[in-house]
């Protein structure tokens, strides 16, 4: 059964799966648990049989049987990482439909999801998660067992269940499934309160265990009818073991894949650590010169078959080799990083800026022609000459100015990417030999 698991803060799996919850003040989702509670109790309310607390002839000493019997069922959970708690509660829940009748299964199973999460609080979960989990688990265990084993018996569904026909079998069928369906309605509005996907909540391990948890609980419920005490205390002997071997294989398993979904997590960092140093510059953090060169290939081509303008320009920084002698290479490159940040900057999205060679940097204009580019580079080139430098002066000691120069060219018709980088280089030497701080086009 899918339930809030107080636990954890992670998306329920199924089941006996518990949606974890660390509420701390999330009233929506403590909202909703209340109101699920109160549904519960309504229907139990009105399917409450006159004579007394209990609807069969069997004695408090079966109830309590079943009771314990949900408790055990519920602890032989295991926690599964990104999807909450899985048990096998729902063998509990089957077979005391079949044994006991829809309503003394569903106050049973009910008061036991109350009971269970209480001891949490002293393994320090705080005391309103423990709330909401009790009363949202308690609450849709009631209202799942109470519909579904309802629409069981209405359809003729024989309690106790003595023996199996096809009518029978088709029967249960359709217990598992409405029972399947209820809860994960529930789940997914606990969900949309918790800000999850409802999707979260279907696995396919644990929807395994649901469909392994029916044929479990026949057997149950057939071997306690028909059978001695002594046989059926056996029987759950066994089951117990077994459900405690599974629990082991899947706290192995869940160490395996919480193992390879780390190993993938840092394969994956490592690729995109590769990518970025092969694409990007490492000082300044911008696109390098490999990049440049295959998205101006793209480009031009791209801009030739439809006939789209294309610009370009080559920024190189003024007296840079000045900076590295008087002052230090540690000076240079935090005016690199700095040209770098306003080269961005005054960019646009769409264009690409990157470092070509040492103090040289390559912006790319698509859909874009010369004399729009030579605007944006004339605004780059007042940028970096009003950029506030002291905070580099103040390490050489002294006052700092940086200018810019820009050759730009445009993609003609019999361009390619030779002759436009040669243009641009060409339009830079005709700046610098001008007197430098200027953008020819």
């Amino acid at each position: 059964m899918s339930r809030i698991d107080e636990r954890h803060h992670r998306p329920a799996d199924s089941r006996q799966n518990r949606v974890e919850t660390e509420t701390h003040g999330r009233w929506p989702e403590t909202a909703f648990a209340a109101v699920v509670l109160l549904a519960a109790a309504a229907g139990l309310a009105f399917a409450r049989p006159a004579a007394g607390l209990l609807a069969g002839s069997y004695g408090w000493g079966t109830a309590l049987l079943f009771l314990l019997f949900g408790l055990f069922t519920i602890t032989m959970g295991y926690a599964r990482p990104g999807f909450g708690h899985v048990s096998f509660d729902r063998v509990a829940q089957v077979s005391s439909i079949l044994v006991l009748g829809p309503y003394d299964a569903a106050w049973i199973n009910g008061l036991a999801s109350l009971i269970y999460p209480w001891h949490r609080i002293w393994t320090g979960i705080p005391l309103g998660t423990v709330v909401t989990a009790s009363v949202h688990n308690a609450g849709m265990t009631v209202i799942v067992i109470l519909t579904c084993g309802s629409l069981y018996a209405y359809l003729g569904g024989p309690i106790p269940l003595l023996s199996l026909d096809l009518r029978i079998g088709g029967l249960l069928l359709l217990l598992m499934l409405s029972m399947q369906s209820v809860n994960d309605g529930i789940m997914a509005c606990m969900m949309y309160f918790k800000k999850l996907a409802p999707s979260s909540i279907l696995n396919f391990f644990s929807m395994s265990i649901e469909l392994a948890s029916v044929p479990l609980a026949i057997l149950v419920a057939i071997v306690y009818v028909r059978m001695d005490l002594a046989i059926f205390m056996l029987l759950l002997f066994c089951l117990g073991l077994g459900m405690a071997t599974f629990r082991q294989f899947a706290e192995i398993r869940n160490k395996l894949e919480a193992l390879v979904e780390e190993r993938t997590r840092e394969l994956r960092h490592k690729s995109l650590e590769l990518e970025q140093q092969a694409t990007h510059d490492k000082l300044t953090g911008i696109f390098n010169r490999r990049y440049a060169d295959e998205y101006l290939q793209r480009e031009i081509e791209s801009s030739r078959r439809y006939a789209r303008e294309f610009t370009i320009a080559f920024a190189d920084i003024d007296h840079f080799k000045q900076i590295n002698d008087h002052y230090s290479h540690a000076i240079g490159d935090a005016v690199l990083c700095q040209v770098a940040r306003i080269l961005v900057n005054r960019c646009r999205k769409t264009d690409v800026v990157a470092r070509y060679g040492g103090e040289e940097f390559l912006l790319c204009f698509p859909d874009t022609n010369s004399e729009f580019a030579e605007q944006i580079c004339g605004q780059i080139r007042l940028a970096v000459e009003n950029a506030d430098w002291s905070s580099i002066a103040t390490r050489v000691g002294g006052d700092l100015r940086i200018t810019i120069s820009f050759g730009i060219a445009e993609l003609g018709q019999d361009s390619h990417q030779t002759t436009i980088l040669s243009d641009a280089d060409t339009r830079l030497y005709q700046a610098k030999n001008s007197g430098r701080n200027r953008v020819v086009a």
